[in-house]
């Protein structure tokens, strides 16, 4: 059942590859670590999140807010998809929403977004969820060239290309699918101020720099969960 349509606006992938054993150590029974060229990805994931309303509201009744996450890539029986490990974002109705409807690991945050020069945006959250970690995040992205589809069987295209996301709740194992159309991406850059998400999961930084890419977003419909 389709229940939340939404738009996803001005998304940035910033994914490092890291070690498949560091992921699989994190993952719920049931859970496997997907890999590019033998590696696990994790990625920081700032956007916005536009007129996220009930299907077949009307789209002025929206809520818009910013959305900030630490995801990585999962298989389940061999169904690729989504792993979250945090989702951090700037409305507490949302947040208290999501939390109910899909069982994922949303916080409330003070966010702060504005447009940046050359297409740019800057990006800045503060957690302010109690009995969590705390996260403190500065960064500022922008595309470097027109955005296109992904290459066929490129990092991107593996990286952006999922439909399905994996969640615990209730001592069960869900999933949950997005509807949306391709996506279209850009290589981009991000130069970060501050990026706490990966201490606050319990990870150390990664080594190296991110591989990047960004997108001007896409409409979204949201179904229900389900049990896996």
């Amino acid at each position: 059942m389709r229940v939340i349509d939404m738009d996803w606006e001005r998304v940035c992938f910033a994914s490092w590859p890291v070690d498949p054993a560091l992921v699989e150590r994190s993952l719920p029974d049931r859970v496997d670590v997907d890999t590019y060229d033998g590696r696990a990805y994790l990625s920081v994931v700032p956007f916005l999140m536009g007129r996220v309303r009930p299907r077949y509201a009307p789209r002025r009744v929206g809520l818009d807010f910013a959305e900030l996450n630490l995801r990585t890539y999962v298989e389940v029986d061999g169904d690729p998809g989504i792993y979250f490990y945090n989702l951090d974002a700037a409305d507490p109705v949302g947040v208290a929403l999501a939390r109910a409807l899909f069982s994922l690991p949303y916080y409330r945050a003070d966010t702060h977004v504005e447009r940046a020069p050359d297409d740019g945006t800057r990006f800045e959250s503060t957690r302010t969820h109690d009995g969590v970690p705390p996260c403190e995040f500065a960064a500022t992205y922008r595309p470097t060239e027109e955005p296109t589809t992904p290459d066929p069987g490129s990092l991107t295209e593996w990286l952006v290309e999922r439909y399905r996301f994996y969640t615990e709740g209730r001592q069960r194992l869900w999933y949950g699918d997005v509807e949306h159309p391709s996506w279209k991406t850009a290589d981009a850059e991000i130069a970060f101020d501050d990026n706490e998400l990966f201490a606050a999961n319990g990870f150390d930084h990664p080594a190296g720099d991110p591989h990047v890419a960004y997108s001007p977003g896409v409409p979204v419909t949201a179904h229900h969960l389900r049990p896996v």
